[in-house]
This record gives C-alpha cells, structure tokens and sequence, in this order.
C-alpha cells in the first residue's frame, strides 16, 4: 500500500522539485533533498505562509461566518 507521504514525496520527485537517494543499508534508509527548482519555490511557499499569517484572523472569521 502508497501512503499519501509516499505518493506525495513520487510527485514532487516526478515533478523534478526534489531528488531521492536510497542508501543501500539495512535497515534501508533514503534521504531526500530538493532540487534547484524546490528551493526556487520555497521563496514563493515562505510568502504564502506569510500571507496566511497576516490574514488567518480573516480567514477564520469568514469560516465561521459561513458556517452559521
């Protein structure tokens, strides 16, 4: 069975955002690191996460009102 950190971890792979090393020990151990294209995005990510935390009261606020 995939786990959704599995599938996850295929797609940024598959997707070139990161890369994937598999260290042949036992027990097995893989290591992954991100790829030029991963840490150009992690500018984009860190000011999503910014945006939120200035607006998460908002957010929330808007939420509830939708929910009632």
């Amino acid at each position: 069975m995939v786990t959704g950190l599995t599938q996850n971890l295929r797609r940024l792979e598959r997707n070139g955002l990161i890369e994937r090393t598999v260290h042949p020990v036992v027990p097995p151990r893989v290591e992954y690191t991100l790829t030029e294209a991963g840490q150009a995005l992690t500018v984009t990510l860190d000011g999503l996460c910014d945006w939120t935390h200035r607006h998460l009261g908002h957010i929330e606020a808007s939420r509830l009102r939708f929910n009632a």
